[in-house]
């Protein structure tokens, strides 16, 4: 059972079956967001995505970047990700129109940032997700 349903942009529908939310600024003790900063949250999300998901590919959805008017610090200007920090395993069983959809199935794991808790879904999923080039990136495997 999946968690939610997204519509590429390429007609493929692909099932959300595994979800991990965590806050991007979560734990930050002491600095301001940085490139330097992200481009270091952005490194240890995908590397947790990909230790936790050793056998399927993960991809990264480049996040969005706002530069806030503020006064720049040691590390240059305030840089700001999105709130939420997300890794998600997707799932398609249309791998190829020969092969039976039940017994050959597409995994991909997904990195990627948004602005709130909601699960994305359907059509309404951020544009990102939905320009995912599923059969580029996705590992097909046999049950």
């Amino acid at each position: 059972m999946s968690l939610s349903r997204i519509d590429l942009l390429s007609g493929r529908s692909i099932a959300l079956t595994e979800l991990r939310m965590s806050s991007t600024y979560g734990g930050m003790l002491e600095g301001y967001p940085c490139k330097l900063i992200n481009d270091m949250k952005v490194r240890s999300l995908q590397l947790q995505a990909e230790r936790a998901f050793p056998s399927t590919p993960a991809h990264l959805v480049p996040p969005s970047r706002e530069y806030p008017d503020q006064t720049a610090g040691a590390f240059g200007p305030v840089e700001v990700l999105p709130s939420v920090a997300c890794v998600g395993a997707f799932h398609s069983t249309e791998v190829a129109p020969e092969l039976d959809p039940v017994l050959h199935r597409s995994a991909l794991i997904v990195i990627w940032f948004q602005t709130g808790l909601d699960v994305p879904s359907g059509e309404n999923a951020d544009l990102g997700l939905r320009s995912i080039r599923w059969e580029e990136l996705a590992q097909d495997y046999e049950l």
